[in-house]
Order: C-alpha cells, then sequence, then structure tokens
C-alpha cells in the first residue's frame, strides 16, 4: 500500500506551517568544520536547557552529526537568505564562502547570527528517516537580530518594528 497521497499532503501541511531557520554546526575529523540547513528545531527544557533538531539519516555528514559530542545552533537573522541556501548547497566547501569562527568550545560560530548555542549532546534517538538530536546548551550568544522565517518555500522577516 503506497503512503504518497499521505507524504504529499503532509508535506504540504508543514510546508504552510512558517518556521524560523538555523544552521547547525560540528567538526568532523581531523577538525574539519561542517554544518547543514535545518529548520526543525525546538526547545525542549529550560531546567536543564535542552533543545532539539533532526538529520535525514540519507545525508553525507550524518555519520559526524549523531557521533559528535558537541554542535552550535545558528538562528539565522533575516539577511542571512544567502547562509541558509549555501548550507542546504551540495558539493561546496560551505565555509570557504562564509565568515566564520572556531570558538573556545572548538565549534565552527557562522557570523552573523541572530543568536547561536553551543551545546553537549545529551540524547539521540532514531525517528524514522531521521534522527533527533537532543543539546544541552553550554553557552547562548542573543544578538537582537530579526530571525529569518520559512513559508511556503519563501524566506522572510519579522517586521523590523519588533527588532528596534
Amino acid at each position: 500500500m503506497s503512503h504518497q497521497p499521505a507524504a504529499t499532503t503532509f508535506k504540504e501541511v508543514m510546508g504552510n506551517y512558517p518556521t524560523g531557520v538555523t544552521v547547525v554546526t560540528t567538526v568532523g575529523e581531523g577538525q574539519v568544520p561542517l554544518g547543514l540547513t535545518v529548520n526543525s528545531f525546538a526547545s525542549v527544557s529550560l531546567d536543564p536547557l535542552l533543545i532539539l533538531w533532526s538529520i535525514d539519516k540519507k545525508v553525507s555528514s550524518y555519520p559526524a552529526f549523531v557521533n559528535t559530542d558537541k554542535f552550535a545552533v545558528h538562528v539565522l537573522s533575516s539577511d542571512q537568505a544567502d547562509i541558509c541556501s549555501l548550507f542546504a548547497s551540495k558539493g561546496i566547501d560551505r565555509f570557504k564562502n562564509c565568515e566564520w569562527e572556531l570558538s573556545p568550545h572548538q565549534l565552527p560560530i557562522i557570523s552573523g547570527a541572530a543568536g547561536v548555542m553551543q551545546c553537549r549532546t545529551f540524547k539521540t534517538m532514531d525517528a524514522g528517516d531521521h534522527t533527533i538530536l537532543i543539546g544541552e546548551v553550554i553557552d547562548i550568544v542573543n544578538h537582537h537580530k530579526a530571525p529569518l522565517l520559512y513559508h511556503l518555500r519563501k524566506f522572510g522577516a519579522i517586521p523590523n518594528e519588533f527588532y528596534s
């Protein structure tokens, strides 16, 4: 029995749910920086500070992310649609095409984000064709910028009067 009609409807309904956009980074073998665009991101707990995101098991960096003990989540700012597209692209050196630096926690931090949470991996859980990663926030920075939003396959921003 095919689930295609349900999958198509599921994508349509989820596409109509506006989300923020993040880029998650870590380091792979040889301290090579890795990162990908993620919109499956949510807060989980205040005590301790926990967040979650999910990664597709078919992504080339999947082994590095599910086996790392730390990662950083960048809440992209409204002027970072190019960073979102860059980290969603395949076959290019993403970090060669953006400004970033290695944090004291030895995580790649992309410049210009609205906020950054550096996390210790708290737990991973199998979830169908994805794995859910829960991170405990060990460092957090808020740059008080408007976030990048994603809705119906388009990027946008919250009106500036909220951030003046």
